[in-house]
């Protein structure tokens, strides 16, 4: 059952992030849907951010490079509700010196049931979607109540 709703605005707040082999694709994908990203609220790490920023010409909110904090940074805004979804072309054949962060990243992503595409096929079908221009309301799944610990009967 869910424990809590949090509410979407119809303006999302989007964070794009990509590691130094995926940066072009979702470059190329930024490019190709500047229109739809430039009525949102953006967020990007280090570099990514940097050349986004550059290349589109808008508005862009930075982290620290996912390396130095930026991925937790996002899952910090994930958890305080300022990041509605993330964009995240992470490349899976290649070890980061960061994967611990990047896996914390996708754990509290679907604790807080937030959208994450981690490819361009996910992000094109996520920025696509009706839901994209209208409210939404995601549902919490109570996990804290798994975490808490029955209390021992007084022997």
């Amino acid at each position: 059952m869910p424990a809590e709703t949090i509410r979407m605005a119809r303006r999302k707040r989007i964070a794009l992030i990509a590691h130094d082999n995926r940066k072009t694709d979702l470059l190329d994908w930024a490019r190709y849907n500047r229109g739809t990203l430039g009525r949102h609220e953006l967020f990007a790490t280090g570099t990514t951010g940097s050349l986004l920023a550059s290349e589109l010409a808008l508005e862009i909110t930075r982290f620290e490079s996912g390396p130095l904090g930026g991925d937790q940074q996002v899952g910090a805004g994930i958890v305080e509700g300022r990041v509605d979804f993330v964009i995240f072309f992470w490349d899976p054949l290649e070890p980061q010196p960061h994967d611990v962060d990047v896996k914390a990243l996708l754990r509290i992503a679907v604790v807080y049931n937030t959208p994450i595409a981690c490819n361009r096929a996910t992000a094109d079908f996520v920025l696509s979607s009706p839901l994209m221009e209208q409210e939404y309301a995601r549902q919490l799944v109570d996990f804290g109540s798994r975490l808490r610990r029955p209390s021992l009967p007084d022997a």
